[in-house]
């Protein structure tokens, strides 16, 4: 048996995803600011992507910039807003300590350039408390930066709170909602959103394409220059079938939401219940504020890079974090802005159902990580001491 239980780092592209992005490679190829026909054709093809994607957020078109991705679309909205700030004579930002990396490493380099970065607490649960983040607004604040979902831990942010925060005193409010685009639903206009990021890849759309959106009068800063495309907004020839693509898959998304979260929290729930049941390990995050198919859990006296090696071998596709860190011996900052010690965080686990998942494959992944477990602490030094008592236990 093989299970991809992996979603949050990406996920397989829709059947639909797929055959509109075919036809538009075979009918619509031409470069979208050509004059030709073939030309107008690709352009309304991007059009109609645009007018598609922006339904589903409760968005006018031409709120919607077209990104290679998450990341991008994340620099280019907290560019834009530091930018704002600076003629305004402002330059105190706020964002949380379990962002993506995009978005932290963004904020280090406006630091260097002038700017004063507070990261907000978001304790045990995983979760902002507004009224923490009101306390932390300033007559020079300029932006706010909260992430509608985190992409490890999953748990899901009081987004229309902040975001009505934010209106009242005059701020504006970004959030990587990378994680919460079709998986949750979102109305840029009731949550009151001036910029937001998603990417394509993680609703069943293609890799490489994503989307920004910017309230109309919210004046975007190009990262990229060298062309008028995206209304001088981002150079560059549009990935026409990249976006015709990813506005099937979210329009898809969309449609299925609400069926999709209902098939999906019994066996995320499920999942939880069953791995609870090994001893000295604890979820991350809220268990119930949390998106539809994440799991996230920390096992005492293991290394995590070795639980997913030995998983792997079953069939099993995990990780411990985020993909875009995969490659990192430190442990997930994202659990220790949550308050995990080092030793706990490194044997951290992260199971990301997706829409097809079955209730097989949930009593296959617990027995599996039950068996694993055991056999890693059967070795385990650090697991010796604290069932010695040498060392006490933490979880």
């Amino acid at each position: 048996m093989e299970i991809y239980a992996d979603n949050a780092a990406t996920t397989k592209m829709s059947r639909t995803a797929t055959e509109a992005m075919m036809q538009c490679l075979e009918n619509q190829y031409g470069n979208p600011s050509s004059l030709y026909s073939l030309g107008q054709r690709a352009k309304e093809k991007l059009e109609l992507s645009r007018e598609e994607i922006a339904a589903v957020i409760g968005a006018s078109p031409k709120e919607i910039t077209f990104t290679s991705g998450g990341s991008e679309a994340d620099n280019q909205a907290l560019r834009s807003a530091a930018a704002l700030g600076k003629k305004a004579g402002k330059k105190h930002i706020i964002s949380t300590a379990f962002e993506h990396h995009a978005i932290l490493h963004t904020l280090k380099a406006l630091e260097k350039e002038g700017f004063e970065v507070t990261l907000l607490p978001v304790h045990e649960n995983g979760v902002v408390r507004v009224n923490e983040l009101e306390e932390l607004l300033r007559d020079d604040t300029c932006l706010v930066s909260v992430m509608f979902a985190n992409n490890e831990i999953g748990t899901i942010q009081p987004i229309r709170e902040i975001g009505a925060l934010c209106r009242s005193h005059g701020v504006l409010f970004h959030t990587d909602a990378v994680q919460a685009v079709g998986h949750l639903p979102i109305d840029v206009a009731a949550d009151n959103i001036d910029l937001l990021s998603a990417s394509g890849h993680k609703f069943h759309g293609p890799k490489g394409v994503g989307f920004l959106y910017a309230r109309r009068g919210v004046r975007l800063t190009s990262l990229i220059e060298g062309g008028a495309q995206e209304r001088g907004k981002r150079a560059g020839t549009e990935n026409v079938a990249g976006v015709a693509a990813m506005a099937t898959a979210l329009r898809e998304a969309a449609e299925n939401m609400e069926a999709n979260a209902a098939h999906l929290l019994p066996l995320r729930d499920r999942l939880i219940a069953g791995l609870r049941e090994i001893p000295h390990a604890e979820l991350n995050g809220d268990a119930e504020k949390r998106l539809p198919g994440n799991v996230n859990f920390c096992f005492e006296g293991i290394e995590g890079e070795s639980l997913l090696l030995l998983l792997d071998d079953r069939g099993i596709c995990a990780s411990s974090g985020s993909a875009c860190t995969s490659g990192s011996l430190d442990p997930s900052h994202v659990l220790l802005a949550i308050g995990r010690v080092h030793d706990v965080a490194h044997g951290s686990l992260r199971l990301t159902l997706g829409e097809d998942a079955t209730a097989e494959e949930v009593e296959y992944i617990i027995q599996n990580v039950k068996e694993v477990v055991e056999h890693l602490r059967s070795f385990s030094p650090v697991w010796r001491d604290l069932e010695s008592g040498k060392a006490p236990h933490i979880l």
